[in-house]
């Protein structure tokens, strides 16, 4: 059964999974978003998986966000690190509660890029990750351990928010650091099309 608990720094959803082969998926919805946006797409691409999905601390306006941005594309990288760190401590508490092993991260827009930083800033907390139109989060990264950590990462060609050459350039900075990336980019806009979920299952499958 859904439930929604508070008692762990963020509010959020544990759904148990009946697959235990499959990893559990980290679900990181974008702005605007909560606990329950990416649960039915979590269901749809990784059938069996156990879901956890929290909702994101920062208000812009009455929008959740997991970290403060200064302007479109430009981040408060300082509330980035701590708000990441925060996650990441969260995630270390919702496995040992649900008595989980790492999750693979599959996070769209700001969740997506806060997804990008936990693999920089702390990348033992996820077996992996599907960043969905996802921008480097840092102008100047520090150099992170991701041997073998399996990422995708999909973009769109059309995507207003999110430019070709910085998806490239985060697809690069996350292979130059070791990470097995697959990067696709698709006819698509900001938003995912049927492309991206049946990407995102071939993936998941695989991993």
């Amino acid at each position: 059964m859904t439930q929604t608990h508070a008692d762990t720094g963020f509010v959020h959803v544990f759904e148990p999974g009946a697959d235990p082969a499959r990893k559990p998926l980290l679900l990181l919805h974008g702005t605007g978003g909560d606990e329950r946006d990416l649960l039915a797409l979590g269901r749809a691409v990784a059938p069996g998986a156990s879901l956890l999905s929290p909702r994101g601390k920062v208000l812009e306006g009455t929008a959740p966000r997991f970290f403060r941005r200064l302007a479109e594309g430009v981040f408060d990288e300082q509330d980035l690190i701590r708000r990441t760190h925060e996650l990441g401590d969260f995630i270390e508490q919702a496995r040992a509660r649900y008595g989980l092993p790492a999750p693979i991260a599959v996070g769209f827009s700001n969740g997506a890029n806060i997804a990008a930083s936990l693999l920089l800033l702390r990348p033992q907390a996820l077996a992996g990750a599907a960043l969905l139109r996802a921008m480097t989060p840092f102008r100047h990264p520090a150099p992170a351990d991701l041997a073998g950590k399996p990422v995708l990462l999909l973009s769109g060609l059309l995507d207003p928010v999110v430019p070709a050459a910085d998806s490239a350039g985060l697809a690069a900075l996350l292979a130059k650091n070791g990470a097995a990336v697959e990067q696709r980019s698709l006819p698509a806009g900001h938003g995912l099309s049927q492309a991206d979920i049946g990407l995102l299952t071939d993936w998941l499958a695989r991993h």
